[in-house]
């Protein structure tokens, strides 16, 4: 049985790609843990951001711009408003600093924010590190991860604008859970596409949903062209967020009346998450903490970028000097493994070309429990600041993150969620290589959402039944093949 909390053994090897290099910034030493523990208490009494970061405002080099699925030509706006309200196309292609909160969004915020920043002694101790670990917990929303960061302004935003439908796609239901928990406050008719993996994984995510009155489709469902089309070659798909999105959108684009959300990808679904590096910049330095490496899983990139954006700005301006590491499933590897260049965002190829790092829209991931990290593509943002060299990406297997996981929870009491255990099992290995080497690094990682809906994925491991699996050269191929043949 795989159940060891004997400490992972360093994996060999690096990242491929080098940092820039940047002033670093001033840290306490190791020797300062009583001003540090004197300074903890008051970690989580900061204020909430009153206002959400755009990174491409201090980006030397503009990402590229989407462009119509059809002319290939530069988004306008006109060409969003189907899908969304003006409002958040403004916020898509702003280049502000910053962007407000409104008030009423705040307001919601406030049930579960500042959210709180830990740190893992006795996961430290465990690995016998000299290593501080800190974690940002986003677990105490209502939904139980960071996407209702998102979720409330775009339902806000929607309901201002008068919308009463909107419809959105979810992997493994944290999205669909947090958008159908934003939509109860402001009176929206949610309807909800669930990756149909994750819809048999994970009953209880569905039901949250249902409980806050969405909708809930298992995807691909015959409801949709898209999704019929799928079924028939393939009746028994486990399907993928590119198929669940291509659903929704559909939806969306042939009724006037509904709007479509994303809980991912896209700029302003990262820029309203950055209130987690905001809140994380100011809790460190309550406690005179700088980080020295930052990780985060990827999937799409909400949670990494809403945590890493605001450092990333704080490295630009010389202020510190953190690595920053994505963490991303062996079986989806976009990042390291994809390529970058323009492709769709769904698989039926009606969302817009996006400059990004792709495994191709036509690739169905296999069904690992960290359905929200099963998408074929990544953050155009993201994948742009990773080809500018100031965040790097790695790959782990899913049993090397359970391993971790159980380490974490019967040190450190939480129960993670799949897609973070990603994360944690990163950490674990930096914090080996620290004890090699008696560096006395500060790591900060993020723990996006709890795994109390995911514990069939638990058993699985507990009972030696999990497997590792890794993505098809072949498949991939096949799939890249597919994008559309554009000029970068």
């Amino acid at each position: 049985m795989a159940t060891s909390l004997l400490p992972l053994s360093p994996v060999s090897g690096h990242p491929q790609r080098s940092q820039r290099s940047f002033p670093v910034g001033k840290r306490l030493s190791y020797g300062h843990g009583l001003r540090i523990r004197a300074a903890y208490s008051d970690v989580n009494k900061v204020e909430i951001p009153r206002q959400w970061y755009n990174l491409v405002a201090d980006l030397p080099l503009k990402p590229p711009p989407p462009l119509h699925p059809k002319t290939h030509m530069p988004l306008k706006h006109e060409d969003l408003s189907p899908l969304f309200p003006d409002e958040l196309i403004k916020q898509e292609v702003s280049e502000d600093r910053f962007i407000s909160i409104p008030d009423e969004v705040l307001e919601i915020y406030r049930m579960w924010r500042p959210t709180p920043l830990l740190r893992a002694k006795r996961l430290e101790k465990l690995v016998d590190t000299p290593a501080r670990i800190y974690y940002k917990y986003e677990g105490t929303s209502p939904a139980g991860s960071h996407k209702p960061n998102t979720a409330v302004p775009q339902a806000w935003y929607n309901a201002q604008q008068g919308v009463k439908n909107v419809v959105t796609e979810t992997g493994a239901g944290q999205w669909g859970s947090s958008m159908a928990f934003a939509c109860s406050l402001f009176g929206l008719n949610c309807e909800v596409w669930q990756v149909r993996a994750s819809y048999d994984q994970k009953p209880y995510r569905k039901l949250m949903m249902q409980t806050w009155g969405a909708k809930v489709h298992p995807s691909p469902s015959s409801i949709t062209n898209a999704g019929r089309k799928i079924l028939q070659d393939n009746p028994s798909s486990p399907g993928s967020l590119g198929i669940a999105i291509s659903e929704a959108v559909e939806v969306a684009a042939t009724d006037e009346n509904t709007k479509y959300c994303l809980g991912s990808v896209l700029n302003h679904v990262l820029l309203h998450q950055t209130v987690i590096g905001e809140e994380c910049l100011k809790q460190l330095e309550e406690i005179g903490e700088t980080p020295d490496l930052i990780i985060g899983c990827t999937g799409g990139g909400s949670n990494f970028g809403g945590l890493a954006f605001p450092f990333i700005r704080e490295k630009l301006k010389g202020r510190m000097n953190p690595l920053i590491r994505a963490v991303e499933p062996a079986a989806c590897p976009s990042l390291t493994k994809g390529t970058y260049t323009y492709d769709y965002g769904d698989t039926a190829g009606m969302t817009p070309l996006m400059k990004m790092h792709t495994l191709g829209h036509d690739f169905v991931p296999d069904p690992i429990h960290a359905g929200g990290l099963r998408y074929h593509g990544m953050s155009p943002l993201l994948s742009h600041v990773y080809e500018m060299g100031f965040m790097e990406a790695i790959a782990i297997p899913q049993t090397e993150c359970f391993q971790g996981a159980l380490q974490f929870a019967r040190t450190e009491g939480l129960i993670p969620a799949p897609e973070p255990t990603h994360a944690i099992a990163a950490a674990i290995r930096e914090a080996l290589l620290c004890k090699e080497t008696g560096e006395e690094k500060v790591i900060l990682m993020a723990m996006c959402d709890h795994g109390h809906f995911d514990l069939a994925a638990y058993e699985k491991y507990l009972q030696g039944d999990m497997v590792d699996l890794s993505y098809s050269h072949e498949k991939v191929q096949a799939s890249l093949a597919a994008i559309p043949q554009l000029v970068p």
